[in-house]
């Protein structure tokens, strides 16, 4: 059963004094063994939670990075099968393994089945970036059934009804989206990102993770500073997109992401001492 890990994990890093780091790929990019391989080689960087990605034609918030990599996934046959064994391996190393999905394919799959077979993967939860809380009965009773945590999103625009809407169902952590438009790496993160954590925090105790724009080992230190989670996912993405892209072989993309996922590892433990006394 996946419910309590993901509550368990920002626990444990809140006693370290740091926040926790969430790292995502999609499954089946470069295929489905290499991005096994990409997600283990995360995990032994440092980062502590994995969301696995279920490649859908029809994104709303992927920005052109994750977008050209489940684009190619798709291309190259992946299915909702092969993310389910996408995250039984990387359950194998012990960090908890997220499905990030539309609701399209949950639906396609069948809500029941997708639940069960999450958990029988070892699944931790899910991540549905489309489905609101107040559509969410049958999702939620399924999760609950199967022990999986299911994780919301908010917004700098949310309403302090809609965040208490949220935060009422959710379970492991929330998802705070640092600014409004699709996923992708910026300069900056949004400014009011920690503005939305206080407020996340003023309605709830579940811990906060704050994703969209963090690309740089500097970006996930000063976002783990107010935030109990730092969520990263194109820049993890376009370190394999740009090896695809060259012809490199797996094996060369894989050692390129361990190289940046360990950089950001060193940027969200190393700066929280303070933010996160425990």
């Amino acid at each position: 059963m996946g419910y309590g890990r993901l509550s368990q994990v920002f626990a444990r890093a809140r006693g370290e004094g740091r926040a926790v780091l969430v790292g995502y790929l999609p499954a089946g990019f470069p295929s489905v063994t290499g991005g096994i391989a990409a997600m283990r080689a995360m995990v032994e960087a440092g980062v502590d939670v994995v969301e696995v990605g279920l490649p859908y034609s029809d994104p709303t918030i992927d920005g052109p990075v994750i977008q050209a990599a489940a684009d190619a996934a798709l291309r190259r046959g992946v299915t909702t099968r092969d993310v389910l064994r996408t995250v039984a391996a990387v359950a194998e190393t012990g960090a908890p393994a997220l499905v990030m999905t539309y609701w399209n394919p949950v639906e396609r799959y069948g809500v029941e089945a997708f639940a069960r077979d999450l958990a029988a993967a070892g699944g931790a939860g899910a991540i549905t970036p489309d489905l609101p809380p107040e559509e969410a009965g049958p999702w939620l009773d399924a999760a609950t059934h199967a022990g999986l945590d299911p994780v919301f999103l908010v917004a700098p625009s949310s309403t302090d009804v809609r965040i208490a809407a949220v935060a009422e169902v959710g379970r492991g952590f929330i998802y705070a989206a640092s600014l409004m438009g699709v996923t992708g790496t910026r300069a900056a993160v949004g400014e009011r990102a920690a503005g939305l954590v206080g407020r996340v925090r003023a309605i709830t105790d579940t811990a906060v993770a704050v994703g969209l724009g963090v690309s740089t080992p500097a970006q996930a230190a000063e976002v783990a500073g107010f935030a109990d989670g730092v969520i990263v996912g194109s820049a993890l993405v376009r370190v394999l997109v740009d090896s695809d892209r060259a012809g490199e072989d797996a094996d060369a993309g894989v050692a390129a992401l361990r190289r940046v996922a360990a950089g950001l590892a060193s940027g969200v433990r190393g700066s929280v001492l303070s933010a996160h006394p425990g």
